[in-house]
Order: C-alpha cells, then sequence, then structure tokens
C-alpha cells in the first residue's frame, strides 16, 4: 500500500473518522483512516463478524449515451455490453500494448449508461484517458468523483447488518438499487447503488451513495455492527485483508508493466470484439515469462515489494510486489511475479529478506481459501 504525501483532499466522512480518533494518513492525495481500533483487531473483526470501510477516494465516472454500448467495448477486453441492467463486472483499462493502466468495476445503469469506479491515484488518468479514445463515439464521459462516496460493508454478518437498516439484500446479486428520497446523478429514481463487491474476499456490499447523505448512513452503521462485534477498518485491514485473498494492487501489483496473463486475470478478457490492445493481447497469450502467484512463508518474516524469490537451487526466479503478515494464517505472506517454470503450487521456494533466505511455498494468488 504505497502512501505518498502532500496536500492531501477529504472525503466526506472525514470528520466521522476524526471523531472516533482514527490514525489518518496521506494516502494517493487523500486524508484517510489508516487503522481506528489496530489493524489486527480490523482484520479480524471483517473476517469473524463485520466492519465498515470509507472508500470514497476512489473514482467515479459515467459514460452514457446512444453508443455507449460499442464505446465501453471498445475500451474494455471484457464484453460490457453484454451486462443486464443492474449488473456489474471485474475489467481492465488496457493500453495499445495490452499492458493494464487500472483495474475498475463497471456498472450498468440503463440501456445507453455505464458507471466505472478508477482507483484513487488514477482518476483524472482514466478520464484523461477516456476523453483521448472516445474519438467519434455519440458518448458522454462525465466525471462525478467530487459528488459520490463509497461504503464499503464486509464480513459474514454484512447482509445483517444491511438489514437491520431495512435494505433488503438478496443472495448471489451483483448490484441493485435501493429506494431512498434525494437528488442523485447515478440514478434516475433517486435510488442508492448496492453493490455486491468487496476488496476483503468477503461476503459484503459496497454502497454507493451522493456525498449529502454519507454521513447519516456511516453513523447508522456504526449503530447497527455494534450488535454483531462489528468496527470501523481503515485502509491498513483492507490492504491486507486483500493480500491474503489474491487481490491486486493498481500501481504496486502491476503498474503499466503487466498483461492480464501476465497477472492472472485473464479471465476478464472477451476476443468477441474489437478492444483497445486486442492484436497485442493475442500475441502475448501464449508469450509470457512470468505469472502473478501468492507466496506463503515458513515465519513471521514479512516479504515486502521488490523482494527477490529465489528457486531451490539459488537461481533468481521473481520478485514480491505486496506482503504482510497474515493475521489468519500467522506467517508472513506475499504476492508477486514468479518465472512460469517454477510455478508449481506447493513448490518451495525461497524470499531474500535482508541478509537471509527465507523458506516458503508457492500458492496460487487467493492465499485464504
Amino acid at each position: 500500500m504505497e502512501v505518498k504525501k502532500g496536500i492531501p483532499s477529504k472525503t466526506e466522512l472525514n470528520n466521522e473518522h476524526k471523531k472516533l480518533n482514527a490514525k489518518m494518513i496521506d494516502f494517493h492525495g487523500w486524508e484517510m483512516p489508516l487503522e481506528y481500533s489496530g489493524i489486527i483487531y480490523e482484520h479480524l473483526a471483517v473476517r469473524k463478524h463485520v466492519g465498515i470501510f470509507d472508500i470514497s477516494h476512489m473514482g467515479d465516472i459515467i459514460i452514457s449515451g446512444n453508443e455507449a454500448n460499442k464505446f465501453v467495448d471498445y475500451i474494455f477486453p471484457s464484453k460490457v455490453s453484454s451486462l443486464n441492467v443492474n449488473e456489474c463486472l471485474y475489467t481492465s483499462f488496457l493500453d495499445e500494448n495490452a499492458m493494464m493502466i487500472d483495474d475498475t468495476i463497471i456498472y450498468r445503469l440503463n440501456a445507453n449508461k455505464f458507471f466505472l469506479i478508477p482507483n484513487a491515484a488514477t482518476i483524472d488518468k482514466i478520464y484523461n484517458w477516456l476523453l483521448k479514445n472516445k474519438n467519434n463515439y455519440d458518448v458522454n464521459i462525465c466525471n462525478y468523483s467530487d459528488k459520490i462516496s463509497h461504503i464499503a460493508v464486509q464480513g459474514p454478518d454484512s447482509y445483517n447488518v444491511l438489514n437491520d437498516m431495512n435494505i433488503e439484500i438478496p443472495e448471489n446479486f451483483k448490484a441493485v438499487y435501493h429506494k431512498i428520497n434525494y437528488n442523485n446523478v447515478l440514478t434516475e429514481d433517486n435510488s442508492i447503488i448496492v453493490s455486491g463487491t468487496g476488496y476483503t474476499g468477503e461476503k459484503g456490499v459496497e454502497l454507493i451513495v451522493p456525498n449529502e447523505i454519507a454521513s447519516e448512513i456511516w453513523e447508522e452503521l456504526l449503530k447497527k455492527i455494534k450488535k454483531y462485534s462489528g468496527l470501523p477498518c481503515g485502509l491498513g485491514s483492507r490492504d491486507t485483508l486483500r493480500m491474503e485473498k489474491g487481490m491486486l494492487l493498481s500501481g504496486q501489483d502491476f503498474n503499466e508493466n503487466k498483461n492480464p496473463y501476465e497477472a492472472s486475470v485473464s479471465f476478464i478478457i472477451n476476443y468477441d470484439h474489437n478492444f483497445i490492445g486486442k492484436n497485442k493481447l493475442l500475441d502475448a497469450k501464449e508469450n509470457y515469462d512470468n505469472i502473478f502467484r501468492g507466496f506463503v512463508l515458513e515465519n513471521k518474516n514479512i516479504p515486502r515489494n521488490g523482494f527477490e524469490i529465489y528457486s531451490n537451487n539459488n537461481e533468481l526466479i521473481g520478485n514480491i510486489t505486496s506482503g504482510t503478515l497474515s493475521p489468519i494464517l500467522n506467517c508472513g505472506i506475499g504476492l508477486g511475479y514468479i518465472n512460469k517454470k517454477y510455478n508449481k503450487i506447493n513448490d518451495i521456494i525461497y524470499i531474500k529478506i535482508r541478509n537471509s533466505m527465507v523458506k516458503g511455498k508457492i500458492s496460487r494468488p487467493k492465499i485464504l481459501k
């Protein structure tokens, strides 16, 4: 999790975090809570009960118009136009060389309207990239990132919490709308988006709401989660949670230097349409050397970004991109790229940590099942 210094922007919930004495940091230009009660406590609350996160630093861009279907299919390697209304999917922006610029969740709001969420550090970059590639498509591209808040409710008891707030959560859903009265740039019927998504690998939802009601919803969630031993959670636990489940961090696990095959997200690719980087991606399909994997250490040493991975024969075969101490496994874990020749799950590897070679084994990116 990269932290950058500067004069940070503030989310609509900034004062709510300070009321709770959260430890605040500058994260990609946003003043965000790193932790409240402690990263491990918050991590375990999400795995066992429920936690809530302010993720309003994420971007909010709407693509609409007569050719919105054609445009989103051109922009993404996924067949976005095949989504039904109220559905969403995970995908990635590719450049002309099929390298991943950023990843995103994209929603279909109606027949000609799509909503996508770039990462905090890439909001302006993605917005300008969309404008650059608009070409002659009959679409409107609007950046609403300063008007919308996001609150994640994650953990086994997340649906119970939402039900207690009279927000009915169906099983096995991708996105639904919940009726509520206010003016909303997202939906015509003044409803909020309740999305069956998250960045923790747990059952959960993300509430996408206008800034005007974000504090009201946050305060109500704080009350409801107490019944389930829930906690407010910061970016620290969000990072450790996503690492246990092998979820990519834009700008760290990839940075316009990996294609979807290398990053182990080839499931996003559909070749039944033309899209930016398609030919290069076809060329890369069988011609890439390294692949994204997880690594589980035999002790509590933490592998950090850039640490080297070695084979049993002391050959340099990869590098770590993310690492932490897993609160669930109680050992060091890492994510990174390894030469495909040494890609067998459960094979022994060694990670160079300071002056020691620490033994571990290869895992699928989703380390914690």
